[in-house]
């Protein structure tokens, strides 16, 4: 298996990776085999023999939103390559590989003086998990720009979407209910002054660094938001600023936030979530719903 694995040209193979080092909230045990193809052509090929290899496989970008196991994963773990640039296309277009990080797509933006992506400027996500996430900040999400996606089915069927086929919604789109990984995205945005745009994301990045635990590590928000609240509100008014179990803190900065203080396990993590959820159901009756991810989730 692994020698099938290895004969893909540009693709990376490893073996027995933790997983705590592939997500922010450095949590996990090991994964079997990180799969990580360079080009789009490595992943078509390496979706294209995965139905034959008998091992269960799971997608993952820069781990900015997920919880993984501490039994780690016995099985595949494809993770694009990082890397490479976005590319300008025709007017304001712009293409993007999976794999990029999507602060680096924002900067590219604002470089070529296109505007409709500042709010991203922080997000610690890669572009195909932001994609699947529908990732977004200050009342914008990706979506708001998503022209076209394109993926790869299991035996290395291409097909692309329209962004309104996306199913884009709050922190929701098609991509986390399939069996695919997301190859890359065309994005529609609208011209710019690089230093108007470059004012706005120094602002959100204050903003973000007032009010968030980015010194620790997370998940980002714990919660979706819930209809006429703000998940972080019902935390902190509940009294569980600081609340704590093993390692897993809610984070005394921002209560919508569960940080690692420490050693800190998916079981301390799940514990914790469940904790919060019960006290605010029982303070506020507002049942909040998880925005993190755990591995291969969908």
């Amino acid at each position: 298996m692994i020698e099938a694995l290895n004969e893909i040209k540009n693709l990376r193979v490893l073996e027995n990776v933790s997983l705590s080092s592939l997500t922010t909230f450095r949590i996990g045990g090991s994964c079997r085999l990180l799969c990580e193809p360079e080009t789009a052509e490595a992943a078509i090929e390496l979706m294209r023999i995965l139905p034959t290899l008998g091992m269960p496989y799971a997608m993952l970008g820069n781990g900015s939103n997920t919880l993984a196991p501490d039994a780690g994963f016995d099985g595949i773990v494809i993770r694009p390559a990082q890397g490479g640039r976005p590319e300008r296309l025709f007017g304001n277009r712009v293409r993007v590989f999976a794999g990029n990080l999507v602060p680096n797509l924002a900067a590219f933006a604002r470089d070529e003086g296109l505007a409709g992506l500042a709010f991203a400027q922080g997000i610690p996500g890669s572009v195909g998990g932001g994609i699947c996430m529908n990732c977004g900040a200050y009342g914008a999400n990706i979506g708001d720009v998503c022209e076209s996606v394109m993926c790869v089915l299991p035996g290395g069927l291409l097909r692309t979407f329209r962004g309104e086929e996306c199913g884009f919604g709050y922190r929701e789109s098609v991509f986390r209910h399939m069996d695919c990984l997301v190859l890359e995205a065309t994005l529609a945005l609208t011209p710019g002054d690089p230093e108007v745009i470059g004012a706005e994301m120094r602002d959100y990045a204050a903003r973000r660094a007032a009010s968030q635990p980015l010194s620790m590590p997370s998940a980002g928000s714990v919660f979706k938001r819930p209809v006429g609240h703000f998940a972080g509100k019902l935390v902190e008014d509940a009294g569980l600023k600081g609340c704590r179990i093993g390692g897993a803190e809610v984070s005394v900065k921002h209560a919508g936030f569960i940080v690692n203080a420490g050693g800190a396990t998916e079981a301390d993590v799940l514990a914790l979530i469940s904790h919060i959820q019960r006290t605010v159901e029982e303070k506020f009756s507002v049942s909040l719903e998880r925005e993190i991810c755990g591995l291969g989730d969908r």
